[in-house]
Parts: C-alpha cells; structure tokens; sequence
C-alpha cells in the first residue's frame, strides 16, 4: 500500500486525509493518507521517509511551505517564483517540490464569477499560501494587490518575487474590490480581523483561504453587508485535485456527492 502524507502546525482542522481517502476508494487505488503535526526540525526526517520509499508523497501546509524548500532536489517553475511548496513527488529518482495551491485558487474563483480585470486587491497575511495568491492574481489582471501582515516585514519581503505589490500597516483599510484573509485568525470562533467594513458597497467579495471552520467572523460580516462572500473548501478541493492527478494519474471526480461529504 502506498502512502501519502500532510505535514503542517497546526494539523488537526485539516481535510486532506478524508478528500484523499475518499478519492482513493472511489479509484480503487491501494493507498492511505494520514496527517502529522511536526516542528520545523522535524522536516529533513520527513522528506528523508520519501527517499526511503516509506512515503510516496507529501502535501505541505502552514507553516512549512518554504520550510521545506532546502530539502529537496530540485522545483517546479511556480514554486521557484513563490517560494512556495505544497507538493512533494519523486520523479526520475529526483525528490520534485511543487505549488497546486496556484491552480486551485484560480479554478475556485472561476467559481465565484467575479471579474477579477482591473480590480483592487486586499490581503490579510504573508505567508503560507499569500504568494501563491499574488502569482495567480498577477495573471489575472487585476489592477493593483495591497497587503498586509501582523509582522510588516513578512509583507515587505514578498516584494523580493512581487515588486509590484503594495503594502499597508496592519490595522489600514485601503480601498479594495476584492478582500482575502490569508491570515489563521479565523481557525477560533472568537477570532477577528479588527477591521470595520461597515460603510462598503455591496459589489465586493470576501474570501477566506479558511474552509474549516466554514463560516467565520471574517465571511459572516461580509454576509451581513451583503456582499459575495467564499470560503477556502473549493481551492482546498482544486489544489489536492491537481496534487492527485500528479501522484497518481488520475482526475478524480468532484461533484456535490463530495462537497457533502467534505462539510
């Protein structure tokens, strides 16, 4: 049986094991996948399990993404410009790191329908998946990005790969069309922003790289101004879609039978 892997810290809210599982059964493929909170110092053993074939593959999450970066032999070009990894594979005996997080952030917002041309972007948070963010939202047109981050210079350093984004203090609202919380201030109930939207148009769109919890703080007060609001569940869903068929070769099916299933 092969096995695959998603290492981040915090862990426990995560899905992966059950999309994956469930991908697995439905395709009749011999593999399991668990879940394992590590410490930073943990990683070189983990990616060491991959070369002794103990592991097939790894997803990595927060906040491990660029962690894992020295550890490998080699990157695919989107993780090179975001310094960014998600997905670990061998190929060619060569252990590869790659970023779905890309594509599935760009097929979710197809579902969202939001013309994204000429658009102003907000993001809340630097790091795990905001550089992925910025590198689909630079393809797809829009006007100007603005982030900010708790630790200023965390937003400040992804100028080094994204000269053209702006950053703010946190606690500032600029104007924006669009407003994405890439921050974990959203994982507890009590948790919030500490931003008042009261006076905004109902034309923007909230999006909260969170899907579990599936309605926070952030989402629910964009819901309550009327405006569009998603969460995190399809991108999650997109990006292990483009991590299963890396591993294994195969589209897996997504459909409301696996959104039920997910919530």
């Amino acid at each position: 049986m092969k096995k695959y892997l998603v290492i981040g810290n915090p862990i426990e809210h995560s899905l992966s094991p059950k999309l994956h599982n469930y991908w697995f059964e439905k395709n009749n493929i011999d593999a399991n996948y668990s879940k394992r909170k590590i410490d930073k110092n943990k990683i070189q053993e983990i990616i060491s399990e991959i070369k002794d074939k103990k592991l097939e593959g790894i997803n990595v999450t927060v906040p491990f993404k660029s962690d894992v970066i020295p550890f490998l032999d080699t990157l695919s070009e989107e993780s090179k410009i975001t310094q960014s990894v998600n997905t670990i594979y061998v190929h060619d005996d060569k252990i590869i790191g790659h970023n779905t997080d890309i594509k599935g952030f760009e097929l979710s917002l197809g579902e969202t329908h939001f013309n994204l041309k000429d658009k102003k972007i907000f993001i809340l948070g630097a790091g795990g998946v905001v550089p992925s963010i910025i590198y689909a939202l630079e393809k797809s047109g829009v006007s100007k990005i603005i982030v900010s981050n708790r630790t200023k210079q965390r937003a400040e350093d992804l100028k080094k790969n994204f000269p053209n984004i702006y950053v703010v203090d946190w606690g500032n609202q600029p104007e924006f069309d669009m407003i994405i919380n890439a921050t974990s201030l959203g994982l507890n109930k009590e948790d919030d922003i500490g931003l008042n939207f009261k006076d905004l148009s109902k034309e923007k769109l909230f999006y909260d790289v969170i899907y579990n919890p599936k309605e926070t703080n952030f989402l629910r007060t964009g819901k309550n101004l009327g405006c569009q609001v998603c969460n995190g569940k399809m991108m999650f869903i997109y990006q292990a879609y483009e991590a299963f068929k890396l591993w294994h070769k195969v589209k897996p099916e997504i459909n409301e039978d696996l959104k039920k299933f997910l919530d």
